[in-house]
């Protein structure tokens, strides 16, 4: 068996669905965070992927925010399934059921943890050393806490808190459990790219409660103490928790082993980050089940990295999906559809093209068919008002016109025609002028007027174009110099108009060099409320990195002065 967890960070961001990535990583059980999707916005092709079954939970309260799902393989199907931690969220007949004691949070407190979609539970059973066995995965994205929002450090807390309550709960009914997902919380200095530079780390309550909720024995601590510390520390880690951060189990001594950085700095270039995402586990379930764990760096398309857990057991499958599958929606099993249908373009197959060999929406019947096809006024047909001769003129006026229309914009030019003065307007409105030909035309016999109204308008047409274009070419050198005229005047214009743009539309300062590297800086704008808001700075180019690091961002720093 295989599991995988990671912050996706959208879910969205997988334009061609995401079963390429979950077939990338051969795992029975994929748990995914972040997933900032609402069910609104939830399409089939990521709630409906071929081979597996996907649970998710949605944020309730804002949208693109927040939000976990985990995806099974068919042969891994679960046998029960439950969004949230507090067991409001659940239906009867499909819990997970085992929620402990929690009195010490309101019920309104209980409702806001379960509020932003943060845990979906699923309980497996497996075939292990002494039999059939349950295993339950709790995926998970804890908040983060702001350090501009107090209430958040608090709601962090309480949810650490449920967590723990709602996991020694399953773990004492007698079900092995695996806690995986995104912390938020290093637990170690070994987990941190520069654990000096956080005021009191070991003093942080995510930390302190870290310690509480794992077990650690001595040898994996980082403390380079006396025998005696290291007994009292183990001493402490096996009195208090019940799990075991299974990387660090296999991996006590690896540094620079981290699963997150931050995108806006490019902190991944030079693996400036933290180890944030973890695989819990129960001690007797890592000790005899897990065979390996590890991170992978190397794959792209979040700001975090996956985390995979190689176990020796074999899941068996459920017969049936859980009612919380995406497979049990209505939206995607027909039984209701989303108001976008409604204003989908209808396919011409299913219009009123084949007559009344097909009935049109409704109940109507063929009578009515008939009617809409051809309407019909108290039994006689609506016939064509015939056009009076002021109408027919106007119409050949309008035909005449917009085939005129429809050859001038078919016509191809250069840029510079649509700068010159259109030379048929030009022609028309001085004094009325008219060719040789015409003037021919005009001398003829009376015939002469009703030959020229019974010729076709096309041939009319083109010969008008003929005309128009023999007087293009005789006027072409002089409209060619009043262009010539026009742009030198332009470019007389031109120096103090540049000038006025100039001041007025100010390009982004020229950067300085840093010193260390000597190379351009980048420019950045304040956006932290305060009294620097809205400021400009200039910084080194390179991705942050630790100070130690030649090739890491240097530390220049410039205010762009004002009015520059």
């Amino acid at each position: 068996m295989k599991i995988v967890t990671w912050n996706i960070n959208g879910i969205r961001t997988f334009k061609n669905g995401i079963k390429k990535i979950l077939d990338s990583f051969n795992a029975d059980i994929i748990c995914v965070q972040e997933t900032k999707v609402t069910r609104d916005l939830l399409d089939e092709k990521t709630a409906i992927v071929d081979g597996y079954n996907s649970y998710f939970s949605f944020s309730r309260g804002r949208s693109g925010y927040s939000g976990v799902a985990t995806y099974c393989k068919d042969t891994a199907t679960p046998f029960l399934a439950e969004e949230g931690l507090t067991g409001l969220l659940a239906n009867q007949g499909e819990a997970v059921g085992c929620y402990g004691d929690q009195v010490e949070l309101s019920s309104e407190e209980l409702l806001a943890l379960d509020n932003e979609g943060r845990a979906v539970i699923t309980q497996h059973h497996f075939i292990g050393t002494d039999g059939p066995q349950k295993l339950t995965v709790i995926n998970v994205y804890c908040p983060r806490a702001d350090p501009d929002k107090p209430e958040r450090k608090q709601y962090k807390l309480q949810f650490y808190q449920l967590l723990q309550c709602r996991a020694e709960a399953i773990l004492s009914s007698g079900s092995h459990l695996i806690v995986l997902g995104d912390v938020n919380t290093s637990h170690r200095p070994i987990d941190h790219c520069d654990p000096d530079d956080v005021d009191n780390f070991e003093d942080n309550p995510g930390r302190k409660w870290l310690d509480h909720f794992l077990f650690e024995t001595a040898e994996n601590t980082e403390n380079e103490d006396t025998e005696d510390e290291l007994a009292d520390t183990s001493q402490k880690s096996a009195s208090g928790g019940k799990f075991v951060d299974s990387f660090r189990h296999f991996h006590p001594k690896r540094s620079n082993a981290f699963t997150c950085w931050s995108t806006l700095t490019g902190a991944r270039q030079t693996n400036y980050g933290t180890r944030i995402d973890y695989i819990f586990s129960d001690r007797p379930l890592v000790e005899t089940a897990f065979i390996g764990v590890d991170i992978m760096p190397e794959v792209e398309g979040s700001d975090h990295c996956p985390v995979w857990a190689q176990l020796s057991c074999t899941l068996q499958s459920s017969p049936k999906c859980p009612p919380l599958c995406t497979r049990h929606m209505p939206e995607f099993t027909g039984r209701q559809q989303k108001l976008s249908r409604f204003l989908v373009k209808v396919p011409e197959k299913l219009g009123v093209s084949k007559g009344c060999e097909e009935s049109l929406p409704g109940s109507q019947d063929v009578g009515e068919i008939r009617e809409n096809l051809n309407p019909v006024v108290q039994g006689n047909s609506v016939a064509k008002k015939r056009p009076t001769d002021r109408e027919a003129d106007t119409n050949a006026h309008k035909a005449k016109r917009s085939k005129q229309t429809k050859t001038e914009i078919n016509a191809k030019g250069s840029l510079l025609a649509f700068f010159k003065p259109k030379q048929t307007a030009l022609m028309l409105s001085s004094g009325n002028q008219v060719g040789p030909k015409q003037e021919e035309s005009s001398q003829d016999g009376p015939g002469s007027e009703s030959d020229t109204s019974s010729c076709p308008s096309d041939v009319r047409m083109e010969t008008n174009l003929s005309k128009v274009t023999e007087m293009e070419i005789e006027n072409q050198d002089e409209v060619e110099g009043e262009s010539t005229s026009i742009d030198k005047s332009n470019d007389c214009k031109k120096g103090p108009c540049a000038g006025f743009w100039k001041t007025v539309l100010r390009g982004p300062p020229q950067p300085p060099l840093c010193k260390s590297h000597n190379e351009p800086c980048v420019l950045r704008t304040v956006k932290k409320a305060g009294p620097n808001l809205g400021r400009q700075f200039f910084v080194c180019a390179r991705p942050q990195g630790h100070a130690s690091n030649p090739q890491a961002r240097c530390n220049f720093f410039a205010w762009v002065e004002k009015g520059k």
